[in-house]
């Protein structure tokens, strides 16, 4: 059973931040489904993905373009993860749910600290996880690099 890791984001926005993750997760060989709640910002990440430095091109897809089983990073809306994932990573409140956090080695759950709507999310996803027995994590940037402040075991 893998683990949820809530990032509480407050200096770096998720355009920087979710690169960062994505990278460490396809270094340790993960395929990796990153799931938003709309399309809009799915193709707006998908954008900045693209736009990274040359020499650390990311390779991914949108979800819908025929080759989704073959993207080692799929964005989706959609709650399945057609490329064998490993990692889920939610951003923009994306729901997850306790049985699929069971089944993938790491959820990362990535939250913008400066917004009251998605603190309440990140919130209420952690009594619904960790009430599920899910092992978690709480990560924050706020001293300038990232901290665990606060673990559950499940």
């Amino acid at each position: 059973m893998g683990s949820v890791l809530f990032y509480h984001l407050t200096r770096h926005p998720l355009e920087v931040t979710l690169p960062m993750l994505l990278e460490k997760s396809r270094a340790v060989g993960w395929r990796v489904v990153v799931r938003g709640r709309t399309e809009q910002q799915l193709r707006w990440l998908d954008d900045k993905l693209w736009l990274g430095p040359e020499d650390g091109v990311l390779p991914h897809g949108l979800a819908g373009s025929g080759f989704d089983a073959d993207q080692p990073v799929l964005l989706t809306t959609g709650m399945a993860a057609p490329n064998g994932a490993a990692c889920l990573m939610a951003v923009d409140g994306a729901e997850v749910d306790a049985d699929e956090a069971g089944r993938m080695a790491r959820v990362c759950i990535l939250f913008d600290g400066n917004d009251e709507a998605a603190l309440n999310r990140a919130r209420g996803q952690w009594k619904t996880l960790t009430g599920a027995g899910v092992a978690a994590q709480y990560w924050s940037e706020e001293s300038g690099r990232w901290q665990k402040k606060a673990e559950t075991g499940g």
